[in-house]
């Protein structure tokens, strides 16, 4: 690709397409998109002009992106309408996408495995010890994933990014 805006284009158009395996819409990931690469704090009819959605749609989106905590409302100078600018550090987008999977799969997942769990604890029988002990085993698991993706969103960059080249490096002498 030759010039600057096809390179933004198809940049916007990938991370959109990413979006849903993020647990986010393909527009509300393609407006973070336009936001992280614009040199400057863009205006809702901005959003909309460049990425050709409606105003409803801008406004949803900028909502549940500031609620994650990758778009901020900005004051540019000269400006009467309110602006937003995109986290444009990968590590702070990744944290917080991970803390909104949490929040939106995992806890509900959790969530449901206790309510089966406490429905399920005075039954008796081979059929109930059976049922109880799969899920036991999985709430394990899903219970350890949720420690891992708490860690990992709560923690600076150097930590865990250690600690995975300790794990990558250590899988490589095992192979």
């Amino acid at each position: 690709m030759g010039n600057l805006e096809q390179s933004k284009d198809e940049f916007i158009a990938e991370w959109g397409a990413l979006g849903p395996a993020w647990g986010m819409t393909r527009t509300i990931a393609r407006i973070h998109a336009l936001l992280m690469v614009s040199d400057h704090p863009l205006t809702t009819d901005d959003i909309m002009e460049a990425l050709t959605i409606s105003r409803g749609g801008t406004h949803g989106a900028l909502k549940e992106l500031a609620a994650m905590g990758i778009v901020q409302s900005a004051i540019r100078k000269g400006e009467r309408k309110e602006t937003f600018v995109g986290e444009k550090d990968p590590w702070k987008v990744f944290c917080a996408i991970m803390r909104e999977r949490k929040r939106r799969e995992v806890e509900p997942v959790l969530a449901v495995l206790d309510r089966c769990l406490e429905a399920t604890t005075d039954l008796k029988g081979e059929a109930a010890r059976s049922f109880t002990h799969q899920l036991l085993q999985l709430k394990d698991f899903v219970d350890a994933g949720d420690r891992v993706m708490e860690k990992i969103g709560n923690s600076e960059r150097g930590t865990i990014l250690k600690w995975m080249m300790g794990l990558a490096n250590a899988r490589g002498r095992t192979s």
